[in-house]
């Protein structure tokens, strides 16, 4: 829905307060899925714009590591315009706010979605004016729908090197940790538990061990075991992963 949520100062330092007191690490936000910045429609890019600032005005507020994106989707218009589109609106909510990062996520390669490869993804960086506040998000399961076999540490380390020579991995702020349910190079976006789809077991454990993730917030965003979402078991299974996956790395 539309409607943004009306935080004020006191719910922020709540917030921040129950950080500090728990084990989290980090909080990131995922702007609301209706948002389109490359609509043709300027009701709807307005909309688009004001849900977008909104939740970088409380991941300023609350001191999130930075807001998730999906940068918008052609529906039917030319690329080019569609591009610009959606970088002028992302430059607008960068600048109606303060300090947190906007995260342009990596699609799931289904035509007509911008951000579906490394180059679509550095030139609307490049269009929105290449602030420092511009980051990227890498989604384990939109990269391999894509068609980037992510699935051992080679494989992986030539998907993160073209990452970093055409966005830059300075970038990255965050990853999203997902099996996929549907093959590579599909296009689909359909996630599966940790280890229980066409990635599998070794497959998210050469993604959880890589090196040039470490330190970074990584978000699970697995159906779970009752179709509810992400359980402690989930989070347990992804930990163990990691394990597997270091222990073959030699770490």
């Amino acid at each position: 829905m539309w409607r943004p949520t009306r935080y004020g100062e006191e719910d922020f330092a709540a917030f921040r307060e129950a950080m500090e007191a728990s084990s989290v690490e980090a909080a990131v936000i995922h702007a609301v899925y209706l948002i389109n910045c490359a609509s043709k429609d300027t009701e709807l890019r307005r909309k688009s714009l004001a849900s977008l600032t909104q939740a970088l005005r409380i991941g300023d507020g609350i001191g999130a590591a930075g807001v998730v994106l999906h940068p918008g989707a052609q529906k039917g218009e030319p690329l080019g315009p569609s591009m610009k589109r959606a970088a002028k609106t992302i430059a607008a909510a960068l600048k109606d706010s303060e300090g947190c990062p906007l995260l342009l996520e990596q699609t799931a390669g289904h035509k007509g979605l911008l951000g579906r490869d490394f180059d679509q993804t550095a030139e609307l960086i490049e269009l929105a004016g290449s602030g420092a506040r511009l980051g990227l998000c890498l989604d384990s399961c939109h990269l391999f729908v894509q068609g980037y076999d992510i699935t051992d540490e080679a494989h992986l380390g030539d998907v993160l090197d073209e990452a970093d020579a055409k966005v830059g991995l300075e970038r990255l702020r965050c990853v999203h940790v997902n099996d996929a349910a549907a093959p590579l190079g599909s296009c689909r976006d359909r996630h599966a538990n940790v280890g229980k789809g066409e990635m599998g077991r070794r497959g998210l454990a050469a993604f959880l061990s890589e090196p040039r993730f470490e330190g970074l917030p990584a978000t699970l965003e697995t159906p779970g075991p009752e179709k509810k979402g992400p359980d402690e078991k989930e989070v347990a299974t992804a930990k163990g992963l990691r394990r597997e996956g270091l222990k073959r790395r030699g770490g």
